[in-house]
C-alpha cells in the first residue's frame, strides 16, 4: 500500500468520527504507522518535512504538530525502528530520520494492522464506503 493510499485510508476512517477536526487521540493512534510508512516511501526525512508531507497528502485535513511528531520520532528511535543522522545546512543542523532494518519489517506489520483495524471498524459501525 503506498503512502497516499494509506493516508487516504486513515483519512476515510477519521472522517467517520468528525467532519472538521480530528481528535488528537485518533491522530495519536495512527501517527507511528503514518511516520513509518512515509519513511519507507521516502528513504529519509526530517521532522518538518514529515509534517508538510502529511499535510500535503491529506489536503491539509491531517496536520501533525511538532508536539506530537517529535515524541513519536523519539519513541520510534528508542524502539530501534528508526535511525538518525545529522547534516549541517549552513549554520543549522538538520536531523534526518530513516528506517532501520527492523523498522522496515515493522512498517509492513503496522500498515497491515491499521488496514485491518479500519476494515473491522467500518464493518462494526455499519459504514457504507463509496465504490469507484
Amino acid at each position: 500500500m503506498n503512502t497516499n493510499a494509506l493516508l487516504n485510508y486513515v483519512y476515510l476512517f477519521l472522517t467517520l468520527f468528525s467532519h472538521m477536526n480530528y481528535s488528537s487521540e485518533l491522530i495519536k493512534g495512527t501517527l507511528k504507522t503514518i511516520v513509518l510508512k512515509l519513511l519507507a516511501d521516502n528513504k529519509k526525512m526530517y521532522g518538518y518535512e514529515i509534517t508538510q508531507k502529511v499535510k500535503e497528502l491529506t489536503g491539509e485535513k491531517i496536520q501533525i504538530t511538532e508536539g506530537a511528531l517529535y515524541p513519536t520520532l523519539h519513541s520510534l528511535e528508542n524502539d530501534g525502528l528508526v535511525t538518525t543522522e545529522t547534516e549541517y545546512i549552513g549554520k543549522r543542523i538538520r536531523k534526518y530520520y530513516s528506517l532501520s532494518a527492523t523498522g522496515k519489517t515493522k512498517t509492513q506489520e503496522k500498515v497491515s494492522e491499521l488496514a485491518d483495524f479500519i476494515s473491522t471498524m467500518t464493518f462494526l459501525l455499519g459504514i457504507k464506503t463509496k465504490t469507484a
